[in-house]
């Protein structure tokens, strides 16, 4: 049963959409911190939303909890904007960063954006950090993203749990997209999670939760479902990466974003491995009609938009 939630004091969460992640705001005496920064075109309203709650004070530290483009698409601008600004980062691809590896990265394989950023600190599993006066650690929570990272506070039982767990599920297992098994890594992160027993939950996208059990029955349920049959993760995944370039376009000719998706690195091995029943033109409208269905898109006059 779900309870009002109230944070604690010197904590804001700025929800965004699916295209860029919540924010969550640190604020202390000490010091202000950022968790994740959103996607690249929504980094000017990220930087307003910010500012906004600073009130005048700069930003002094950036956290991110993994590298996807929708969690760290704004570090560039924020840095730009507050020049002292430390960002921590997972240290699984600190290497890739360094030398700017797009193909790493994951944004050149899945077609998104993301600016060239820095970094000043390695955010380390088992360590804990004191921000708006509570104390944070830090997990491993492999199986959305191999480097990805979990943050708890124990005072306040409160997670942030980036894309290990939403309400109603959690991120495209991505790993298993190109082939490497990971769904054992997710149900051994939601089992981390259910230990931490936190009573909220902020999660990378949707609303804070506090209905924690029914959260994880489900994520669990739509686990197995996908372990059970990888084809349909594989036809999420490819769902999902399709619906987030319509999220950041908004519209665009159906054969500019055919073009698009037939140059996508994620998109060809994913036809090659799930979809070699039907030549990749035809996949993909099979893939874009499922959306259409759903509510997802619409096409008038051979325009998709995002709906």
């Amino acid at each position: 049963m779900s309870h009002p939630i109230q944070l604690p004091p010197g904590m804001t969460v700025l929800e965004r959409g699916w295209l860029s992640a919540n924010n969550v705001l640190l604020t202390d005496d000490q010091s202000a911190t950022l968790v994740d920064s959103g996607y690249v075109t929504h980094r000017e309203q990220t930087l307003a939303l910010v500012s906004d709650h600073l009130n005048g004070r700069p930003l002094d530290r950036l956290v991110n909890t993994h590298l996807h483009s929708d969690h760290c698409g704004g570090n560039q601008f924020l840095q730009l904007h507050f020049p002292q600004l430390q960002t921590w980062i997972p240290p699984g691809l600190s290497h890739a960063v360094l030398d700017w590896v797009q193909d790493e990265l994951s944004y050149q394989p899945t077609g998104q954006n993301c600016p060239r950023f820095r970094f000043t600190h390695l955010l380390q599993p088992g360590s804990v950090h004191r921000w708006a006066n509570s104390d944070w650690e830090v997990h491993a929570a492999p199986g959305h993203d191999p480097h990805s990272l979990i943050l708890f506070a124990p005072e306040h039982r409160l997670l942030m749990s980036a894309d290990a767990l939403w309400q109603n599920g959690f991120g495209v297992v991505f790993p298993e997209l190109v082939g490497v098994a990971a769904f054992d890594e997710v149900a051994q992160t939601l089992d981390l999670i259910e230990r931490l027993n936190p009573c909220t939950i902020i999660p990378g996208h949707g609303s804070v939760f506090n209905d924690v059990l029914p959260a994880l029955s489900l994520a669990r349920q739509k686990l197995d479902a996908f372990a059970q049959n990888p084809e349909r993760h594989a036809r999420y995944g490819t769902k999902v990466l399709l619906k987030f370039k319509l999220l950041e376009w908004g519209h665009i000719s159906r054969q500019d974003f055919n073009a698009w998706a037939m140059d996508v690195p994620y998109m060809r091995d994913l036809h090659q491995r799930f979809g070699m029943a039907y030549s990749l033109p035809t996949w993909l409208d099979m893939m874009l009609a499922e959306l259409a269905r759903s509510g997802a898109l619409r096409e008038l006059d051979g325009v998709l938009h995002d709906a």
